[in-house]
């Protein structure tokens, strides 16, 4: 058991049999990491059962529980617990289909790899349920059990049921999927059908009740009634009781960093942790930032300090942690850089890699009318950045062209995260305090109450070409002024004018098409935008003009009151 007030704490007893068999096709583990991964990732459990006609299916369940357990927690901190989990039981499953396919049995499946699975991620105040098969997982609250899963199997008695879906099973893996909110002393049980089919619920409940102080020997108890009850299988039993569910707070996702007090204001020539202070770079309501040298490497780099303003606001303080934390989990080409040192900090501040260049702000006034190739380079650039994020499963909130930084050779870098979106740390509750950025660039969504998504983002970016292009906003200010969607519904995208530039008629339906107002009408992928600024789309060469109603719906209710009113003059004069 790990007991922890400020971390989330669970009691675990296990037990597994061959039971009357001679080989255990079962299998179970579970890990409870410690420090930052135990809050970045939380707890995992998970019971396997192969399948008894085959002779190799316990090689698919211990290799299902030990991948999921390893290779989970290898997958990034910025993912969903349901991603991660996903991406980590997909590669398991492809990779017990291929055996089988590889194998004598491709060609029956009741000798191959496969294996049921159910798995049990408890990060912070949640539960994440995973299941596929026929064991099955628990839950004992206020001294009510309750089955959380049901079995994907075929026929009633169990000499004549065969699985419908399992691990290995076939090419492509279909998961059931659940989350439970957590409180103190939920008891969760993970078992397979050869202990729950001779134990009812009343059994089950009792044994847990008599032997509540030992879940060890109550594993052992279920498995042994269980036996003496018939049952002619494999038994398995895992039980997690949780004992303490902590509030998220800054420091159980940040190391020993966050309880640093705020970095002072700095001066050129100041020598500070190891750098030397150059000049100042820009000062902002939320930060000030400067460019200073490393002492040590000669490395020039920025170091960005919270601001005076703002320095006693805990949830600023948090934001400008994020900003750094989501920094060192990116590497792409067009994000800038955290720059790690091994120093320890006396202060909270934060350090990026240097990158020459101006604001992309800054490059529309001096080039007012660039080519369309260098605005398709630079959206491409900013696309790429983009997408470094949606494979995070991260939301800038705050593309514009102040965040956009460009070099004189063409480079550009995305900056700037006090805003963006984790769905990976959205059980922390300052995750959801982040502000949308510049209303001028900001979505539509973000206007009613939606949260953001990667097609916020696409909007946005949208919003920056249009600017580069014609050197105005889309909807001027009108976006920002609306508060229901039916008022949104009445804005219109101001057309290129293509007679002021040599700008294709399907470049101006490219960008109108990541300026729709109605997210699901965007881009699915910021990819497809890029592509269709380039080559023309099939689609945007027809003359596919909405109907008349659509482009202009007073002038459509003109014409049919005018329609109207001529069917009664006539008939009048008839």
């Amino acid at each position: 058991m790990i007991m922890s007030d400020s971390a989330l704490s669970v009691s675990i007893g296990q037990c597994s049999a061959a039971g009357v068999k001679q080989v255990n096709q079962d299998f179970y583990g579970a890990c409870i990491p410690v420090g930052l991964t135990l809050n970045t990732k939380g707890i995992a459990a998970a019971v396997a059962d192969g399948i008894s006609s085959s002779d190799v299916s316990h090689v698919a369940s211990e290799s299902a529980v030990k991948s999921f357990l390893i290779d989970y927690y290898c997958t990034s901190d910025a993912w969903s617990v349901k991603k991660s989990a996903y991406r980590v039981l997909s590669a398991i499953n492809s990779w017990l289909h291929a055996q089988t396919q590889n194998g004598p049995s491709r060609y029956d499946r009741d000798k191959g790899y496969i294996c049921t699975f159910s798995g049990l991620i408890l990060r912070m105040g949640v539960a994440h349920l995973f299941h596929v098969g026929d064991s099955r997982i628990y839950r004992i609250r206020d001294g009510v059990l309750e089955s959380l899963t049901h079995e994907h199997c075929h026929g009633a008695e169990a000499e004549a049921r065969y699985l419908t879906r399992a691990l290995g099973l076939k090419s492509t893996v279909i998961l059931d999927y659940k989350t439970i909110p957590l409180s103190i002393g939920d008891v969760f049980i993970l078992m397979t059908d050869g202990v729950y089919e001779y134990l009812d619920d009343q059994a089950i409940q009792s044994i847990l009740d008599e032997y509540t102080h030992d879940l060890d020997r109550a594993a052992e108890v279920a498995i042994e009634r269980g036996l003496s009850k018939g049952s002619g299988d494999n038994l398995t039993v895992q039980i997690l009781r949780v004992e303490s569910v902590p509030s998220p707070r800054l420091e159980q996702l940040f190391d020993e960093n966050c309880a640093l007090p705020p970095a002072p204001q700095l001066s050129v020539n100041e020598e500070f942790e190891g750098y030397r202070v150059l000049r100042d770079l820009y000062c902002s309501a939320r930060s000030h930032v400067y460019l200073a040298e490393d002492l040590i490497s000669g490395k020039r780099v920025v170091i960005k300090v919270p601001s005076v303003t703002l320095r006693e606001d805990p949830r600023h303080l948090e934001q400008f942690q994020m900003e750094e934390w989501i920094a060192s989990r990116i590497s792409n080409n067009n994000v800038i850089k955290a720059v790690r040192s091994e120093r320890a900090r006396l202060y909270l501040y934060s350090v990026f890699e240097y990158f020459e260049g101006m604001t992309l702000a800054q490059w529309m006034l001096d080039n007012p009318q660039p080519s369309l190739e260098k605005v398709r380079s630079i959206v491409a650039q900013i696309g790429y950045a983009l997408r470094a994020f949606q494979r995070l499963e991260m939301v800038h909130q705050d593309v514009r062209p102040e965040n956009i930084l460009i070099s004189e050779a063409g480079a550009v870098k995305l900056i700037d995260f006090g805003s963006a979106k984790v769905l990976g740390l959205s059980e922390w509750a300052f995750n959801e305090w982040g502000v949308f950025g510049t209303l001028q660039y900001s979505a539509p969504e973000y206007f009613i109450g939606e949260t953001g998504s990667h097609r916020s983002d696409l909007f946005s970016l949208g919003v920056v070409t249009y600017q580069m292009l014609c050197g105005r906003l889309p909807y001027g200010n009108a976006v920002s002024r609306t508060q229901t969607r039916r008022e949104q519904q009445k804005l219109r995208y101001s057309t290129l004018r293509l007679e002021d530039r040599e700008i294709p008629v399907w470049v101006n339906f490219a960008v109108k098409r990541a300026l729709e107002i109605d997210p699901l009408r965007r881009y699915d992928e910021v990819s497809e935008f890029v592509h269709d600024l380039r080559y023309p789309n099939r689609m945007f060469l027809a003359d596919n003009r909405p109907p008349l109603m659509e482009r202009d719906p007073l002038l459509f209710w003109q014409v049919i009151s005018l329609i109207l009113l001529l069917l009664l003059i006539a008939s009048i004069a008839v």
